[in-house]
């Protein structure tokens, strides 16, 4: 069946780079996509758009409400309570309105405070970046206010992503993202803003490169090429993910103090406590992530003879999710391709008794990546304490100072870094 045919419009309020990968995505499934972003980008839009003819671009938001059965915010969360104060009451009589951020709480808010009362609610959030390909990727379904009937044409709507769809409540949503991807993106931006410290191009250091550090050094790359705002509205914004990296900076500073301390049967017991709770059924399956995966993806050349580390990130994140009583296998089915790379070398550390032992042993026995260690711990605390006082620009403003010192190395990282995470996304599909 065509679904052109169903005569239903859509409406994009926003086109960046997620609303673009949704209007190419819908259009070519055969739906009529009207779209809007800032009236600066009007023309560019236009020109960019000009050879698909199931997307018409318009001036504003008032224009695009008023035309679209079922209309998409793919707007930064920050600011999604003014722009849906401006554009909501626009709104086609009946239709329906969804959000794409990645904190709900305030697009529902948001959604309740401004549109009229006929207007359905379902919301939605792709749980992967738009260079991802959706097909298999989870893609979380909010049904907060709505008949059945619109909520299944949402569905078929969205269908054409090939997404796999999950259904939760807004609050759902929150936590658990909070619980994939709050602790992994703060993780990363430490390491980021340690090596900054550090003034290291980790790819140049011999003691960085091969198996676990090149997943950490592609992702780390990867999340600061990208936007800002993404990762500092889901921590923000949303309460569970301030709880978690305040928790996961806790976790840093506790051990570094026992490694400081040399005090190796308080750290070990901390350590092993942490993985008989994290991965007590680590039997049940195979690691998501082998050696063959591992090394196949370098932006440097790997040394013949494997650099111990006390992997400081992986430690701690363990413990922080003991300390929090998360489960990370029990949101598998909602997790992005970055929260698989980090759940696939934490656990790939800690379901390896010798390699376990041999951080433990780097930890307090070797001073080789002390230095490193420090200014992580200092990188997990500052991030996290930005994180809590709420403070947005402060957030931007050490991301792109950390940013502009990597850019160089983006072009070649996100093309190792794409290929890596296809990889990875083979392996641990079935999951």
């Amino acid at each position: 069946m065509n679904m052109a045919s169903e005569k239903k419009t859509i409406g994009l309020i926003g086109m960046g780079d997620m609303g673009k990968m949704y209007a190419r995505r819908l259009s070519d499934a055969g739906w009529k996509v009207y779209a809007c972003d800032l009236p600066d980008r009007y023309d560019a839009l236009v020109a960019e758009f000009r050879e698909r003819p199931n997307v018409e671009i318009l001036p504003n938001g008032h224009l695009v409400s008023r035309c679209s059965d079922f209309i998409i915010y793919s707007v930064e969360a920050k600011n999604i309570d003014a722009v849906v104060r401006t554009f909501g009451p626009s709104t086609k009589l009946g239709a329906i309105v969804g959000g794409q951020t990645s904190c709900k709480a305030p697009e529902i808010a948001a959604f309740e405070r401004h549109l009229p009362s006929d207007v359905s609610i379902v919301s939605c959030h792709s749980l992967h970046g738009p260079g991802v390909d959706p097909k298999g990727q989870p893609l979380v379904l909010i049904k907060h206010r709505a008949p059945d009937a619109h909520f299944a044409l949402v569905e078929k709507m969205l269908s054409c992503l090939g997404s796999k769809h999950v259904y939760l409540t807004a609050e759902q949503h929150d936590r658990i993202t909070a619980d994939t991807q709050a602790v992994t993106h703060a993780a990363f931006l430490s390491m980021g803003a340690a090596w900054k410290a550090n003034e290291q191009f980790p790819w140049e250091t011999p003691r960085y490169l091969g198996g676990i550090e090149n997943v950490k050094i592609n992702v780390t790359l990867r999340i600061y090429a990208n936007k800002w705002h993404v990762y500092a509205g889901l921590a923000i914004l949303n309460p569970s993910a301030q709880k978690q990296i305040k928790a996961y900076a806790e976790s840093v500073t506790e051990l570094f103090k026992l490694m400081l301390a040399g005090d190796r049967k308080a750290f070990s017991e901390r350590i092993y406590a942490a993985r008989a709770a994290v991965f007590k059924d680590d039997g049940k399956h195979e690691l998501l992530l082998r050696d063959d995966v591992l090394d196949r993806y370098s932006l440097g050349e790997i040394p013949e003879t494997r650099v111990k580390n006390s992997h400081l990130s992986l430690l701690a994140m363990v413990d922080c999710w003991w300390k929090l009583g998360i489960v990370p296998y029990d949101h598998m089915i909602c997790s992005t391709p970055l929260f698989r790379m980090w759940l696939g070398i934490t656990e790939y550390l800690f379901r390896n008794d010798a390699l376990l032992e041999e951080v433990i042993d780097t930890a307090i026995e070797d001073n080789t990546f002390r230095a490193d260690d420090l200014e992580f711990t200092f990188a997990a605390r500052d991030w996290s304490s930005r994180v809590s006082l709420g403070h947005m620009e402060g957030y931007r403003e050490k991301f792109e100072e950390i940013q502009k010192y990597f850019a160089p190395r983006f072009p070649e990282a996100t093309r190792v870094g794409n290929e890596m995470i296809k990889t990875i996304l083979e392996k641990t599909k079935g999951a």
